[in-house]
């Protein structure tokens, strides 16, 4: 029982990417089963700061295998650009591997997205203009171009040349300039050249790692409300960030998903438009934002920050199968006075306990909030569980309750080193 699955429980930006990180040290793989360079992992070692959008957080560990699952949708410039910054601040790196059916962004995937988040006018979704939503959409209608093609010259100029001419056709429509198939054969042909020795099948090798008992974690990224068919729709995100995208994006079965640990902060975030209950407009969400440093690691933008919202935290649970909790930026909240966390929905007059399915019922939603008691005391030194405060513990046992999950870790900085493990049965069984 050695494989453990690290989801966002919340909107994304729930700092999984310290969570993989520390806990990269123990596995022997790390697998990345869902997006693309839309998403971003921060990770702070020391006086070094990493900023990942495409690879695995376990990257940094040298015995660790770092695999790109076939789930994802990755850009060979942003990967490789990525790949060149990590090693100038790190020069040992761990192996890292690419699934030839994950698909590959290109410049025209890029065009689409801005034209079509345009084309939105006031309905704009928000998305990172990076060309994911495109590529997975001709992934679905069957267009994509594969790794496996992208790393055969001969293949990748003929489908270029299929692609990019429906590509232009509908350009045309938008008002938008023409691609040229043999200029972005020209650009990612010597890419390619530099991919090509990472790419591989992985599925028969992770089946192996799991069966001889070898330890593999399955990083997430975005979160759950973002999944799409799970999330806030259409606001959301165009693959499965749920813990059940790790069995379809890696090759694994779902009976080999043994631990999933949720990662959330001791508030709520959100990118972008979309419902968002308990969100503080206003002074008290502007602190909040300056004291997390609430800015996207991909955008820069600044996330809309408010209470922690265990309605949907616990239907989070529920939804990804939790066996455990991760709570993050614990030290983000000292000195705000008293917090409130959403412990129920008011909907048109009616109390709920659940999160609507639908997008638009749950904008109606107005929450029901409890106060708890706040801290001021620094986090950022504590190591156990036993010398936080106590006012610390009632929050975080609160969560517990409500939810009906443990929490297994509890992290007080950023750094690798500000973590505190609470529970270390609910890491690897």
């Amino acid at each position: 029982m050695s494989t453990l699955v690290i989801v966002g429980a919340q909107w994304g930006d729930e700092a999984k990417g310290k969570l993989v990180d520390w806990l990269g040290g123990e596995a022997d793989y790390v697998v990345r089963y869902s997006g693309g360079n839309n998403a971003g992992h921060t990770v702070i070692v020391g006086d070094k700061t990493f900023k990942f959008h495409l690879l695995p957080a376990g990257i940094l560990h040298p015995s660790c295998i770092s695999i790109l699952g076939a789930g994802m949708v990755i850009c060979p410039k942003g990967l490789l650009e990525e790949l060149d910054k990590t090693r100038q601040l790190q020069a040992d790196l761990g192996t890292l591997k690419i699934h030839p059916a994950s698909h590959v962004v290109f410049p025209y995937h890029r065009t689409q997205d801005r034209l079509e988040e345009d084309q939105r006018g006031e309905n704009k979704i928000g998305t990172t203009s990076r060309g994911i939503g495109p590529a997975y959409t001709d992934k679905v209608s069957r267009n994509g171009i594969r790794m496996a093609e992208f790393i055969d010259p001969d293949r990748l100029r003929a489908r270029l040349g299929e692609v990019v001419g429906q590509k232009n056709a509908y350009f045309a429509q938008l008002g938008s300039e023409s691609a040229d198939a043999e200029a972005i054969f020209a650009e990612y042909a010597p890419l390619a050249d530099r991919i090509r020795p990472f790419v591989m099948d992985t599925d028969w090798e992770l089946q192996e790692a799991v069966r001889s008992g070898k330890k593999v974690l399955f990083e997430g990224a975005q979160g759950t409300f973002l999944d799409l068919d799970y999330g806030t729709y259409p606001f959301v995100t165009s693959s499965h960030p749920i813990a059940a995208g790790a069995a379809l994006g890696t090759g694994i079965g779902p009976r080999d998903l043994h631990s999933i640990l949720g990662v959330c902060k001791a508030y709520s975030t959100r990118v972008g438009s979309g419902p968002f209950p308990t969100e503080l407009a206003g002074e008290l969400g502007d602190q909040i934002r300056e004291q997390g440093q609430e800015y996207g690691t991909t955008t820069g933008r600044g996330r809309r920050c408010g209470w922690l919202d265990l309605v949907a935290l616990r239907h989070s649970a529920r939804l990804n199968s939790m066996t455990g909790l991760v709570i993050t930026r614990l030290d983000v909240v000292a000195g705000l006075g008293p917090l409130k966390v959403a412990t129920g929905y008011q909907l048109r007059g009616q109390a709920i306990q659940h999160v609507p399915s639908d997008g638009q019922e749950l904008a109606a939603v107005e929450p029901v909030l409890q106060e708890l008691e706040g801290w001021t005391e620094d986090l950022r030194g504590v190591r156990r569980w036993e010398d936080l405060p106590s006012a610390v513990k009632r929050y975080v046992e609160f969560i517990e309750e409500f939810c009906d999950c443990p929490a297994a870790v509890l992290s007080v900085g950023p750094d690798r080193a500000e973590t505190i493990l609470r529970r270390p049965d609910l890491i690897w069984i």
